[in-house]
């Protein structure tokens, strides 16, 4: 009799649960198929990176994912405090109970902790969204990636663009496959409920008639001067139409702690963070997306959203090079918004690969890598 295949996934951070839910389905089709061997025993392992309610277990329920059967209890901290304490933590799990791979997505603490402690202990590692580059070291998750990218066993890109730059970096071809962008197989698979979901009508808003907001990275929250000059073009866009503006406890901090944190009215529509199935709804039927989000990004290129993105630099061009989306500064804003407002209601194309059936060709990587 063949042996199961043991694989432990790991869910770190908000992101990576629409990453993991599609995987974990396909497991379970794969398990109940008569000709689905060898069997897979998946472990679900939630590091616990995000730990409040409204940015985690929310999701759980929405996905449909079961609970984890792991909960490293992490929590917050610096980045050097989060990436040991997973890694103490993730160590003792697999001494445990050996898997035979470990697979990690996206580009967060966790990620790049499973990836260290699995390589150390000859366990192979399977990246999910592997070779995205922002190209820039300021950056956190670039440095994850690029770690991550460089131990892992397996290589998933979601886009060609990802082949080129770990083609680039000197990575055998052997360990690449192109599967496509795993989030659009969630978002395909809860289309339904999102398009089901009261929230505009909760909220008096009309389709294509507000925009869509939402802000986290320090480079933008943490500086008075930049936030306060966001905010004073959110407040001017809010007397044309409604902005919509689920608020990341990060930046609701920096805002009280800046004085610049706007009243409710007015065509400002302050919310707590929104769960899942709420944001496919705004980013489906805003005239505009303004985020600093990566995943925001492939989500509004998939609607045709048109989408800018207040950063330098993004890790996936192809929303830029195909899709919706343009990158913007805190002295462009003003403009790129204009300019938006008065474009098409729905841009860009939706990139190869980006099909819902993601998570069957990764489990089919990971297979034939395992045989």
């Amino acid at each position: 009799m063949t042996q199961p295949l043991k694989l432990f996934i790991i869910a770190g951070a908000r992101p990576n649960f629409m990453k993991v839910a599609p995987l974990m389905k396909a497991i379970t089709l794969h398990n109940g198929s008569p000709g689905g061997r060898p069997r897979i025993v998946d472990t679900l392992i939630h590091t616990g990176q995000h730990y409040d309610e409204k940015m985690s277990d929310v999701f759980f329920r929405e996905l449909g994912i079961r609970q984890p059967d792991l909960n490293l209890g992490v929590g917050s901290g610096s980045h050097a405090v989060q990436t040991a304490t997973t890694m103490i933590s993730f160590a003792a799990a697999c001494e445990k109970d050996r898997p035979d791979w470990v697979v990690v997505v996206g580009d967060v603490n966790s990620t790049v902790a499973c990836t260290l402690v699995s390589s150390k202990m000859g366990i192979k590692v399977a990246h999910v969204e592997a070779g995205l580059r922002s190209f820039d070291r300021t950056m956190p998750e670039e440095l994850n990636r690029l770690v991550v990218d460089v131990l892992a066993d397996l290589l998933l890109t979601p886009s060609e663009d990802g082949n080129e730059n770990l083609q680039r970096e000197g990575i055998h071809a052997s360990k690449v496959r192109l599967v496509g962008n795993i989030m659009i197989d969630s978002l395909i698979e809860n289309l339904e409920k999102s398009r089901a979901h009261p929230i505009l009508k909760n909220h008096g808003l009309e389709p294509g008639r507000f925009a869509y907001v939402t802000l986290h990275r320090p480079a933008n929250v943490d500086n008075r001067a930049s936030l306060t000059s966001i905010m004073q073009e959110l407040t001017r866009v809010a007397k044309e139409l409604p902005v919509v503006f689920p608020i990341h406890p990060r930046t609701r901090k920096m805002l009280q702690e800046f004085g610049a944190l706007p009243e409710g009215g007015q065509g400002m529509v302050l919310l707590e963070p929104v769960g899942y199935h709420e944001s496919l709804c705004l980013t489906e039927n805003a005239r505009l997306v303004l985020t600093d989000s990566g995943g925001l990004q492939e989500e509004a290129t998939y609607f045709r959203t048109p989408c800018l993105t207040l950063r330098p630099n993004t890790e996936r061009p192809i929303t830029i090079r195909l899709g919706s989306n343009r990158l913007t500064d805190v002295d462009r804003l003003r403009g790129d918004v204009e300019q938006a407002l008065k474009g098409p209601a729905r841009i860009g194309e939706v990139p190869p690969f980006w099909d819902g059936r993601t998570a069957q060709r990764t489990l089919d990587a990971i297979l034939a890598a395992s045989a």
